[in-house]
C-alpha cells in the first residue's frame, strides 16, 4: 500500500471540524420530529435544541478567532475539537429535552473555536499560494458535498439507527480530526492582542435574548414579562455594544468597513441568505413529517433537491466568475430563490411532491452561486489587506442569519392553525428575505461595481487621451498581444 500524501492528510485533519459542524447544522432538521416524540418535548423546545447550537457558534464565532490569534489557532481548534466531542457524547446519551438543549449548546461552542482556527491552520500549512488554491478548491468541496448530503444522512441514521446516533457519528470524526492534527499540524503561536470581552459579551447577551424572544414569545405570548424582558435585554445589549465601540480601539468588529457600499451590502445579503435558507430547511424537514407522515429517511430524500445543487452550482461559480462580477450574479440568483419560495405560498396538501422538488431545486441552485459569489464581493470590498478579517465577520453575519432564520420560521410554525398553513407562511417570510437580498445586491453590490467600473474606464481613456496629446498615440491592443 502506498504512502498517504502529507498534504492529504493535513486536509482530512482540518476537514474533519468542518464536517462535523456542516452536518450537525443540517440533520437535525430531519431528526427533529422523532427527537421531538421520543423526549415528549415542546415545539419551542425542540426549537431550542435546533438553534441553541446555532446560537454559541454565532455568538462565540468572533470571540473564538480573536483567541485563536492569541493563545494560536492549533491549540484553540483541539479545545473546539475535544469540546464539540464531549457535547455529541452528551447529546447522544440526552435522557431528556433540557440535557439535549444544554449538549447543543456546548457543541456550538465547541464549532464556533475550531471553524475559524481550521482555516487559518489550512491557510498556514500550505504557504504556496498556488497548491493553497488547490487545496481550497478541495476542501470547498468537501464542505459542500458534507453540507448537502447531511439531511440525508441523517434520515438514514435515524432509521437505521435510532437519533442519537447522529451525534455518535461525530465521535469517530473528532477523534481521527484530533490525532491527525497532533501528527500532521504545525503548532502555532500566538500573539498578545488583547480580546474585546465587554464588546463579545454584550453580542452574546443580545444574541441571546432576541433568541429566546422569538422561540419562546409564540407560547408565553408576545407581551408575558419574560418576552417584553428578553427584547429589552437585546435593546440594552445592543446600545452598550455601539456605544462601547464608539469608544474604544480594541472592537468587536472592524466597523471602518461597513462604510463601503459594498462590503455592507455583502454582509447584509450574508445574513439574509442563511437566514432564509436555513428558516426553509428548517420548515420542510418538520413539514414532510408532520404534514404528510415521511420517515426520517424519506424527508431527508425529499429535502435533497435543496441541497444537491449546491457543489455543482460553486463549481459553475467557479468558471464563470472571470467574466461576470458577483453583483448581478447575486442579484439574479436571490430573485430566482425568492419566486421559487414564494410559489410554495400555494402549498396544500393536494400540492403533489415534484412541485416542492421544483422549487426546493431551483432554490438550491440559486443557493450555489449566492454562497461563493457574496465571499467573493465581501472580498473584492474589502481589499486583500483587510480579506481575513471581512471573511469572518461575513461568517459571523451568516450564523447570525442563521439563528434568525430558524427562530423566526419556528415562531411563524407555532402559531399557525396547521402544518401546511405554517409552511406556506414560511416560505412567505423566506421569500420576503430573498426579494430584500435581490434589491440589496443590485442596489449595493452591482451598482458601486458598475460605477467603478465605468470610473476605471474612463480613467484608461484619460490616460490614453493624455498620451495622444504628447505626441504618442495609445497602445490598444491587449495586453497579452503588446511587444515587452
Amino acid at each position: 500500500m502506498s504512502k498517504i500524501p502529507s498534504g492529504a492528510m493535513k486536509i482530512t485533519a482540518l476537514a474533519a471540524g468542518f464536517v462535523m459542524a456542516s452536518l450537525d447544522t443540517t440533520v437535525m432538521q430531519v431528526a427533529g420530529a422523532t427527537i421531538q416524540e421520543r423526549l415528549g418535548a415542546s415545539f419551542s423546545q425542540l426549537t431550542w435544541a435546533v438553534d441553541g447550537y446555532v446560537l454559541t457558534f454565532a455568538a462565540l464565532l468572533m470571540l473564538a478567532g480573536g483567541l485563536a490569534g492569541r493563545v494560536g489557532a492549533r491549540r484553540v481548534y483541539m479545545w473546539g475539537m475535544a469540546i464539540f466531542g464531549v457535547a455529541s457524547l452528551a447529546a447522544a446519551l440526552a435522557p431528556g429535552i433540557e440535557v439535549l438543549i444544554g449538549a447543543r449548546l456546548l457543541q456550538g461552542a465547541g464549532a464556533a473555536l475550531f471553524m475559524p482556527s481550521s482555516l487559518a491552520l489550512l491557510v498556514r500549512a500550505f504557504p504556496d499560494a498556488r497548491e493553497r488554491t488547490k487545496v481550497l478548491g478541495v476542501w470547498s468541496a468537501i464542505v459542500s458535498t458534507s453540507m448537502a448530503l447531511g439531511p440525508t444522512i441523517g434520515g438514514i441514521m435515524v432509521d437505521a439507527f435510532g437519533w442519537p446516533s447522529i451525534f455518535l457519528i461525530n465521535l469517530p470524526i473528532g477523534i481521527a480530526g484530533m490525532l491527525l492534527t497532533r501528527r500532521h499540524i504545525a503548532m502555532t503561536e500566538g500573539g498578545a492582542q488583547p480580546l474585546a470581552v465587554p464588546g463579545h459579551a454584550a453580542v452574546i447577551v443580545g444574541l441571546a435574548a432576541i433568541s429566546f424572544a422569538l422561540i419562546e414569545g409564540p407560547q408565553l405570548g408576545w407581551t408575558a414579562p419574560p418576552v417584553l424582558a428578553a427584547v429589552a435585554a437585546a435593546t440594552l445589549a445592543a446600545v452598550l455594544l455601539i456605544g462601547r465601540e464608539r469608544r474604544t480601539d480594541n472592537q468587536v468588529m472592524p466597523w471602518t468597513l461597513f462604510r463601503g457600499a459594498r462590503f455592507a451590502g455583502a454582509n447584509a445579503v450574508g445574513f439574509l441568505f442563511n437566514a432564509a435558507f436555513y428558516g426553509s430547511l428548517f420548515t420542510i424537514g418538520l413539514y414532510v413529517q408532520h404534514a404528510h407522515g415521511a420517515s426520517p429517511l424519506q424527508a431527508g430524500l425529499e429535502i435533497l433537491p435543496l441541497t444537491v445543487f449546491i457543489p455543482v452550482s460553486n463549481i459553475a461559480f467557479a468558471r464563470i466568475s472571470g467574466r461576470v462580477a458577483a453583483g448581478p450574479v447575486l442579484a439574479v440568483s436571490f430573485l430566482v430563490a425568492g419566486a421559487a419560495s414564494l410559489a410554495l405560498v400555494t402549498l396544500s396538501p393536494s400540492t403533489p411532491y415534484w412541485m416542492l422538488a421544483v422549487a426546493l431545486g431551483l432554490a438550491g441552485i440559486a443557493g450555489g452561486f449566492i454562497s461563493p459569489a457574496m465571499t467573493a464581493a465581501t472580498v473584492n470590498a474589502a481589499g486583500t489587506r483587510h480579506a481575513n478579517t471581512a471573511g469572518s465577520v461575513l461568517n459571523a453575519n451568516r450564523q447570525i442569519g442563521s439563528l434568525v432564520g430558524i427562530a423566526s420560521t419556528g415562531a411563524v410554525l407555532a402559531v399557525a392553525p396547521g402544518w401546511t398553513a405554517g409552511a406556506a407562511l414560511s416560505f412567505l417570510l423566506v421569500g420576503a428575505a430573498y426579494i430584500a437580498g435581490a434589491l440589496i445586491a443590485w442596489r449595493l453590490i452591482h451598482l458601486p461595481e458598475r460605477r467603478e467600473a465605468t470610473a476605471a474606464t474612463a480613467a484608461a481613456v484619460a490616460a490614453a487621451t493624455a498620451a495622444t496629446g504628447a505626441g504618442q498615440a495609445p497602445d490598444l491592443r491587449p495586453c497579452h498581444a503588446r511587444p515587452a
